[in-house]
């Protein structure tokens, strides 16, 4: 799916025109961009966050001559799945962390429970 996908998808979804969805998908990307770029995190429960990372300064090699080069530090967009979106795209849902020993957890509450 591309932006024009996107657009056309929200337009039928919202019943409006195409005119008024992209003006709504711009808007709303460009909301999202400013924010990250000002060093604001935008939090979309269930769906995700967006945030800026700094990475730091380090030294790579150039895989055709082996060549030492040095990379700057710099500040990159980053998104982290909520976890509706996870469960959305991966059929299942991941429980908390630590998974099965959270499950286990609660069996035995549950055993301990019944007696």
């Amino acid at each position: 799916m591309n932006k024009g996908d996107l657009i056309s998808r929200v337009a039928v979804d919202a019943d409006i025109s195409k005119r008024e969805a992209t003006q709504a998908v711009e808007a709303l990307l460009d909301a999202i961009q400013t924010a990250v770029s000002r060093g604001e995190r935008v939090s979309l429960p269930g769906f995700g966050t967006f945030e800026a990372r700094d990475r730091s300064a380090r030294t790579a090699r150039n895989p055709q001559t082996g060549e030492s080069i040095n990379i700057k530090a710099t500040t990159v967009p980053a998104f982290k799945a909520g976890l509706a979106f996870k469960t959305a795209v991966g059929g299942k849902k991941s429980g908390a962390k630590g998974g099965a020993k959270a499950s286990a957890g609660a069996k035995k509450t549950s055993k301990s429970k019944g007696r």
